[in-house]
């Protein structure tokens, strides 16, 4: 098999070719994508911090310049929110965007969602251990991440419906060539849930809650304030970016425990090991497989010149395998002690959600491993056929 994201044999499998990758061409230029695949841990997390490369690149140049097609017309409404927010910027917009937000989402408060979590991912489970068991996906990893973001946001409950079907429509532009019915789903998503913001942030504009939105319409420095824009490009990453890992690592992971039922059994005898578990599940089977930067100057990488004007796809799937790095990459290990995954990724642009996602997984595996003790596999999954953002379409169990 070669790299091939859209074989769903691949994104069911993709290591073996990674490990092939990393052999013989760590640095490989894909013409499907017009893109080159990194696939070693030491590029990959040298190139996400090397400020040569970027998210974005229209800081410094235009679209013609750069040798690039400008976007469509259509799309307009996509990238007026996505280029808000701080994922797909650079510095000194990035630098701005991250100290103003930084400055809402500290780690204080965000620990200070550790009851609130643990009690949704409870109420969640013991409402799926009375039905006895069901879609360990729909039921329990979706609604978990989606429930948090929306209290955290301060989104009322009889909207949350909303929320998760906008996400997903919105990341499938992150997939490798969408098709255009993709896109177009995905820009009125987009254009959908930045008016649903915009209004929700002018009525906590005029009557502040303790909740994320009113926190974020206030927060200054230095007379420096978000944009609507950018609060709303803001709160829509915390969605999309918090959901969808969240939800594929629970995924997942479940699933690499049921193949491995030695270290399910492992952690079932050691609640202790959760923590260390949870970063491995993150290791072993990732969530995020693949991480887009653009070249912004000529670089070399393993002896490879890689000129500007072309995108690097940093392959995390195949870093957090690496053998040189890990040993005995291939083998779960709930225990494994030394874990330098980078499934949040590195430099400037590391997940500012990680410490909260790490605490919704560790509520939402906690309460399965005491409430669920011999939950067991009913079919065997499949994929969806996504690549990038990678996890199961469900999780059927029993417990």
């Amino acid at each position: 098999m070669q790299f091939d994201p859209w074989n769903p044999d691949f994104v069911a499998h993709p290591y073996d070719v990674y490990a092939q990758l990393r052999r013989e061409a760590p640095v490989s230029f894909f013409e499907p994508t017009g893109q080159w695949l990194i696939a070693r841990h030491a590029d990959v997390n040298a190139l996400l911090r090397d400020r040569r490369l970027g998210r974005a690149y229209l800081h410094v140049t235009t679209h013609e310049e750069f040798g690039r097609e400008p976007e469509p017309d259509f799309q307009d409404p996509f990238w007026r929110v996505v280029r808000a927010g701080m994922l797909d910027v650079e510095p000194p917009v990035h630098t701005r965007l991250r100290r103003l937000v930084s400055k809402a989402f500290t780690p204080r408060m965000v620990e200070s969602l550790r009851p609130k979590v643990k009690a949704i991912a409870e109420s969640l489970i013991d409402d799926f251990v009375a039905k006895g068991g069901g879609d360990l996906i729909s039921e329990v990893a979706e609604p978990l991440p989606v429930t948090v973001i929306a209290e955290m946001l301060g989104v009322p409950e009889a909207d949350r419906h909303l929320l998760r079907p906008w996400s997903a429509d919105i990341c499938g532009m992150y997939e490798l060539n969408p098709s255009e019915q993709v896109q177009h789903t995905a820009v009125r998503a987009a254009a959908e849930f930045a008016d649903y913001l915009k209004d929700l942030a002018r009525r906590r504009r005029a009557e502040p809650g303790d909740d994320l939105i009113s926190l974020l319409a206030q927060v200054a420095d230095e007379g420096d304030k978000l944009t609507e824009d950018e609060l709303v490009g803001t709160c829509v990453l915390l969605l999309n970016a918090g959901h969808e890992a969240t939800v594929n690592v629970t995924g997942n992971g479940w699933w690499s425990l049921f193949r491995n039922p030695g270290e399910l059994a492992r952690l079932r005898a050691d609640h202790s090991l959760l923590p260390t578990a949870i970063e491995e599940l993150m290791r072993w089977d990732t969530p995020l497989q693949m991480f887009e930067r653009w070249v912004l100057e000529d670089i070399e990488i393993g002896g490879v010149r890689i000129p500007r004007g072309v995108e690097v796809a940093l392959l995390f799937g195949s870093a957090n395998r690496d053998e040189e790095v890990f040993p005995d990459p291939d083998r779960l290990d709930v225990g494994r002690a030394d874990n330098p995954h980078i499934s949040f990724g590195a430099g400037i642009h590391f997940c500012l959600g990680a410490p909260l996602a790490r605490i919704e997984l560790a509520e939402s595996f906690g309460a399965l491993l005491r409430k669920a003790p011999k939950m067991e596999l009913v079919t065997e999954p499949v994929w969806n056929p996504g690549y990038i953002i990678r996890g199961l379409r469900s999780l059927d169990v029993s417990v």
